[in-house]
């Protein structure tokens, strides 16, 4: 990994490119008009860039723990780095088989398989054959994926030739680019074959040197892929193959997609798009221009938003900066090892590369976001509603990159009409252990797992539709559109019209009080246990969210005086007298796991916040402080952040900061880890291990709450700081609830600089070191906060 810049801003080239080159917001696989091209090099430079670097190629039996990622947040990428041949899993985010999946089993549940549900699968296989350049062959060899820039590279010298890859996948091109170069007279030669993964047959265009194929699945979804290649030599197409000889420098692009619309009306089909013809011509028209200019623009289109955050966590020394990534990821996991600062700087600035790549405003990142192994990934590479698809999105505000977080809102938005449909016919079906015992059903939620055909599989999930609408408000507190609120009112309303029919009346310590019906605490304990933590807390927030809306919004006062005397009357938790733990269930006796990975009932610990060390009821603190311990400090990576960002809500830094050190264990067989690629892994059995996305979303996410943590109304600066960053360092561009981004720089755990721009919010406090500030702004204002300066 070479150190780059953590540290440097790049404002001047970023905020003008902002200005000059639009954000792309590029919606799935569709039409668009040419994308406008830079003048300047938007390039930072190689010594200047963060980046991960490694000197030896994956091995292609596992692409998903050494290959390095690419993505425009609807194609998909990992690439391997060898230079003699050269293997890619290309993914395209709506690749799913399966459908609507609306009936139940026998047993209550909704089918949980590939042909039901469905399963996200791979695109494309292409493979770059480069002959002659094989491991013993070269020398200097070296692949990086470079995250100031969004490249992964390959270099290496054959002779007295420089030889060197630059690969992206371009959002303004729609396109996955390989730029092949050299330096010192020599020339390329060989091949690409471009194969499906699902027995299509590519053929080939001679005229127009493309290879490419099409096809459908028994849902009817249609897709596709081409690729073409231009060069100054010997252009060819045959069979699936695309041939250069005798090149100076090549420039293959591949392009490809399917005819998914998140349209529920038209059966999430768009039945006049042409996958083929789209495909071979998106990559015919990136191919007409230049593999500088192609990569510039991508560049230019990145860039600006990479750079709108940058964390500064102190100095690595020079031997850590010497290492390669592995390497230096299992010098920081040796016992007694120093800090790694830029290290983990870059772990986070990993986490915003995926979700640049994973996320713009087609399909949301599932469990693997765009990154397959193959055709048959663990939970079917789904949208988990108990957790994971929530913690993909915590990061995105947080860290600078709202505008990818409409993805997630719009694929609601989508899926509502299918929702609403199957609660309304199933929800009461007599096999559903969880229906409501009023009889009454309306509104809309989910089942555990969601595809994108308004698909539920496993079990139904009654909470899941309030957890979703938590992350749904939570982006209006930290952008205050209006705009945005308005539009997903109807999912706010309708989880509060299902909650309206499902709740129960009983008398707890003489107070009659609202309770959930049957229901289960994530994944453990009894099934049909009534007014769960998890649940009464999300209810909690859900209907403060609601009432707060129609308020913003000016409507549906009567409506929001009903959900606010509901809130009142909602049952809240209390803590054991046994264990001293808060209760999971309505019962001092523990009826699970108690070091399970799931911290439902701390939901409102984080990401809620009505538990909390400045407010509330210290005996609840006391007792969500006594849960949180006994859950442990090991556990997945996605459990792990989860614990580390409720520690840093507690304020406690070296818990916090004790458990990013866990995620980032180097992978090598054990349960749980970092893998090479810096992919969080973690064992499923003896022989196999799988990818899952969110930890590397979820831990930067903790990073952050340790450095700036927020509410509507509250800022506090530094509140859980671990002792390993303290000495100094700076994060600019961090998202605040309230509508604001915060600068703030450090020295010896105390601020010394701070500045607070609005995106939308005009007033809140602003804390720090046991002072406090009063500001407002205008929209778009910003100040330095010289009153918080110790």
């Amino acid at each position: 990994m070479s150190n780059g810049p953590s540290r440097r801003t790049f404002l001047g080239l970023g905020a003008g490119l902002g200005a000059a080159f639009a954000l792309s917001t590029l919606p799935a696989f569709t039409a668009h008009a040419a994308p406008n091209r830079p003048t300047i090099s938007p390039l930072v430079p190689a010594d200047e860039a963060t980046t991960l670097w490694y000197p030896e190629p994956a091995d292609g039996d596992t692409l998903i723990e050494q290959g390095l990622p690419l993505g425009n947040g609807r194609l998909g990428a990992l690439v391997g780095g060898d230079p003699d041949s050269e293997l890619f899993h290309v993914t395209d985010a709506s690749m799913w088989t399966g459908g609507a999946n609306a009936t139940l089993d026998g047993d209550g549940q909704f089918p949980y398989d590939r042909d039901d549900f469905g399963s996200l699968t791979l695109l494309a296989r292409p493979v770059l054959t480069v002959p002659g350049h094989g491991r013993a062959d070269v020398s200097g060899y070296r692949r990086t994926l470079d995250l100031s820039n969004g490249l992964v590279t390959t270099s290496y010298t054959k002779g007295k030739v420089r030889y060197l890859r630059e690969m992206f996948i371009s959002a303004p091109d729609d396109a996955l680019v390989i730029r092949l170069s050299q330096s010192g007279g020599g020339t390329l030669t060989g091949s690409l074959v471009l194969s499906g993964t699902h027995g299509e047959t590519t053929t080939a265009d001679a005229a127009r040197h493309l290879a490419s194929f099409s096809d459908s699945f028994a849902n009817g979804l249609r897709y596709a892929a081409a690729v073409t290649a231009t060069g100054g030599g010997a252009i060819a197409a045959k069979g699936a193959r695309v041939t250069f000889t005798d090149c100076t420098e090549v420039v293959i692009v591949i392009s490809g997609g399917t005819d998914y619309a998140p349209d529920h009306a038209a059966g999430y089909r768009d039945p006049g798009l042409d996958p083929l013809r789209l495909a071979e011509s998106k990559a015919l028209a990136a191919a007409a221009s230049s593999g500088v200019l192609l990569r510039d623009t991508h560049v230019a289109d990145y860039r600006p938003r990479y750079d709108r955050l940058n964390l500064d966590l102190g100095t690595s020394t020079g031997r850590q900066r010497r290492l390669d990534t592995w390497s230096r990821l299992k010098a920081r996991a040796a016992d007694g090892s120093a800090p790694d600062p830029e290290l983990e700087a870059s772990y986070l600035q990993f986490g915003r590369y995926l979700t640049i790549c994973g996320s713009r405003d087609g399909l949301p990142m599932g469990l693997q976001g765009l990154w397959l192994e193959g055709n048959t990934p663990d939970w079917m590479g789904d949208y988990h509603t108990d957790i994971n698809l929530q913690m993909n999105y915590w990061l995105a505000d947080r860290a600078g990159l709202g505008e990818t977080f409409p993805a997630f809102a719009d694929y609601c938005l989508a899926q509502l009409p299918a929702w609403n449909k199957v609660t309304q016919e199933r929800f009461q079906d007599s096999r559903n252990r969880y229906r409501n015992t009023s009889g009454k059903v309306a509104g809309w939620t989910v089942a555990f797992s969601t595809n994108p055909y308004g698909g539920l599989g496993w079990w139904w999930h009654p909470a899941g539709n309030a957890w979703l609408c938590e992350s749904l408000y939570e982006h209006y507190e930290f952008t205050q559109d209006t705009k945005y609120l308005d539009r997903i009112m109807p999912l706010l309303k309708g989880a509060c019209a299902f909650w309206e029919a499902r709740l129960i009346t009983t008398t707890v310590d003489g107070r009659e009080v609202l309770i959930d019906d049957h229901d289960w605490s994530p994944e453990q304990g009894p099934q049909d246990a009534r007014g769960i933590t998890y649940t009464q807390e999300l209810l909690w927030s859900l209907f403060g969210h609601y009432a707060e809306a129609c308020r913003t919004l000016g409507r549906d006062t009567d409506h929001a005086a009903t959900v606010t005397g509901l809130r009142e009357r909602l049952y809240l938790p209390k803590v054991s007298p046994t264990s001293g733990w808060l209760e999971e269930w309505m019962s001092e006796d523990n009826l699970g796991e108690t070091t399970h990975r799931h911290l439902s009932p701390l939901i409102n610990l984080f990401p809620g916040d009505r538990i909390r060390p400045d407010a509330g009821d210290p005996e609840i603190l006391k007792g969500a402080t006594a849960l949180l311990t006994a859950r442990g400090m090991e556990s997945y990576g996605w459990a792990c952040a989860w614990r580390a960002a409720c520690w840093a809500r507690l304020k406690d830094a070296e818990k916090a900061y004790q458990l990013l050190l866990t995620n980032l264990k180097p992978w090598a067989g054990g349960d749980t880890g970092t893998a090479m690629n810096f992919f969080d892994m973690y064992r499923v059995s003896d022989t196999r291990a799988i990818f899952q996305i969110d930890a590397n979303l979820g831990t930067p996410t903790a990073m952050l709450e340790t450095i700036v943590y927020s509410r509507p109304g509250h800022i506090e600066l530094l509140p859980a700081l671990p002792d390993a960053w303290a000495a100094s360092g700076s994060l600019r561009g961090a998202g605040a609830r309230g509508g604001f981004t915060v600068d703030v720089t450090w020295e010896h755990g105390r601020v010394r600089k701070v500045t607070l721009h609005s995106v939308g919010g005009r007033k809140t406090t602003v804390t720090a070191g046991g002072r406090s500030t009063t500001v407002t702004l205008k929209p778009g204002e910003s100040r330095v906060l010289r009153d918080l300066v110790a």
